[in-house]
């Protein structure tokens, strides 16, 4: 497992700490208002059906979930249009980052990614500067439970997916962008919990970072992204030893 997988499994793992603070009720609400507006039945959008499954995941109300929907179909007159975008930047040791954010105020957003980024020893890049280095994957996180893990890896074969991730009682699978939903529902009604669901983008290669300080510097950034209001999902080309990952996180 890369080091940002592992990342990414430490961080979803402290989900309740973070939903706590609000940070991800606020992501998923905007998350569900993007999808809405497409539709605000979720038997008619799959998107949206799985924004609000994801959200129920983590325990947000379902009065949250209602007004985000009607966020989102304009039904709420007076809510502020959320707008998705992507920066691309360099942090330390040569890692390559992709930010995703859902914001009402771009220039809010866009002075904080700079603030961020310079205070933790990255910097943001042009447009295409580091996009190329990723692939755009659907990500499904499954709970393995009491169940074997060789069986689910099978199991997620079958469902029709392209490539698996085991670790530490959950398992990751990786799809094609279009084949997201289907994978979801294939493992699910094969009797597998569904953690989540996203569009993900996966590294095509990872930058090792062995030095101690600099891994510490790479994830403090990381941290300090995530907390934004704005930041959606970070996803980055490192790779920390593991023993360095878990005694730093």
């Amino acid at each position: 497992m890369s080091g940002h997988s592992k990342w990414h499994s430490i961080r979803f793992k402290k989900g309740i700490a973070d939903a706590k603070r609000g940070k991800v009720f606020t992501k998923h609400a905007k998350l569900i208002a993007i999808a809405a507006r497409a539709g605000g039945d979720p038997d008619m959008n799959p998107a949206l059906r799985t924004a609000i499954e994801n959200a129920k995941a983590e325990n947000m109300p379902n009065i949250n979930i209602e007004r985000a929907i009607k966020k989102g179909t304009g039904e709420d007159k007076d809510a502020a249009q959320i707008v998705e975008a992507v920066y691309e930047g360099y942090g330390p040791g040569g890692t390559a980052l992709l930010i995703q954010t859902l914001s009402d105020n771009k220039n809010r957003t866009v002075a904080n990614m700079k603030h961020i980024m310079s205070k933790h020893g990255g910097n943001l890049g042009e447009t295409g500067s580091v996009a190329y280095l990723f692939d755009r994957k659907g990500t499904i996180v499954v709970s393995l439970e009491d169940k074997d893990p060789e069986e689910a890896e099978l199991a997620a074969i079958d469902a029709g997916c392209a490539d698996a991730e085991l670790d530490d009682g959950s398992l990751t699978l990786y799809t094609a962008p279009n084949e997201l939903i289907h994978v979801k529902d294939n493992i699910a009604d094969a009797g597998y919990k569904v953690e989540s669901t996203i569009l993900s983008y996966i590294a095509k290669n990872s930058v090792r970072v062995d030095n101690e300080e600099t891994a510490r510097k790479v994830l403090k950034l990381m941290d300090a992204l995530d907390e934004d209001e704005d930041v959606g999902e970070v996803y980055s080309n490192f790779d920390i030893d593991e023993s360095i990952m878990e005694k730093l996180s």
